[in-house]
């Protein structure tokens, strides 16, 4: 049987790179998207290469997470992989002392409450089946030694998602749930920009690897290019 794995933020970028991967690899993916329209047309690029489902998902909202959380129940009762992608970059140009708090308070809502929403949601099907791997999809902006002056709330976001990803991993030991953060570089993307030196193919390569660890003391750590990092 397949395993089955949901990528938040898929129709496009790295998320998109992620869903074509693992359906090469055999799994049964669900494709999300804030915007169904957009997620129904990168559906039809994507079925074709295997088991694929498509469900609109605003992780920022709550009931848009419960319907889902729902929908995975129903129809598969299970899922082995959540891969928490979505993320939002509002204040690339602002620094902490000018940015617009209700800017920040959006990134957050997305970047670290959105991952937290789907982890909450998904963990009582993952601790009934006694298995399963959250993979953040964070970034080295987010790590302490690697922060500047730009996005204070992406980077903050992504600093808090890490936090996250220490407190579910130390949470979930005893079920066999491994927790994870992942920094996919900097990506060719709407986000990171057409002069990135990585395609969404490269970015997708830890995240995917992330997603299959065995080793269960391998919980709670940041990774970059399948090697930890430091938080």
């Amino acid at each position: 049987m397949n395993k089955i794995a949901l990528v938040t933020g898929s129709n496009r970028g790295i998320g998109y790179a992620t869903v074509k991967e693992l359906l090469k690899k055999h799994y049964t993916v669900i494709l999300t998207s804030r915007s169904k329209e957009d997620g129904k047309k990168a559906f039809e690029k994507l079925k074709s290469y295997g088991d694929l489902y498509h469900h609109q998902l605003d992780v920022s909202n709550e009931e848009s997470v419960s319907k889902i959380a729902e929908y995975i129940k129903n129809t598969f009762d299970r899922l082995d992989v959540l891969i928490n992608n979505a993320g939002i970059n509002y204040d690339t140009w602002h620094t902490a002392s000018s940015a617009s708090m209700e800017e920040v308070m959006q990134t957050m809502n997305t970047n670290l409450f959105g991952a937290w929403r789907m982890a909450q949601a998904v963990i009582p099907l993952m601790k009934k089946q006694k298995s399963g791997h959250i993979v953040n999809v964070s970034s080295g902006a987010g790590a302490f030694n690697g922060m500047g002056a730009g996005t204070p709330g992406y980077s903050i976001s992504k600093a808090a998602m890490n936090a996250l990803t220490i407190k579910l991993a130390h949470d979930l030991k005893g079920n066999h749930i491994l927790v994870n953060a992942v920094c996919p570089g900097w990506v060719r993307t709407d986000m990171g920009g057409m002069t990135a030196t990585r395609s969404p193919k490269k970015g997708a390569e830890t995240i995917i690897w992330a997603a299959e660890l065995e080793d269960k003391s391998l919980t709670g750590k940041f990774f970059r290019d399948m090697k930890e990092i430091e938080w």
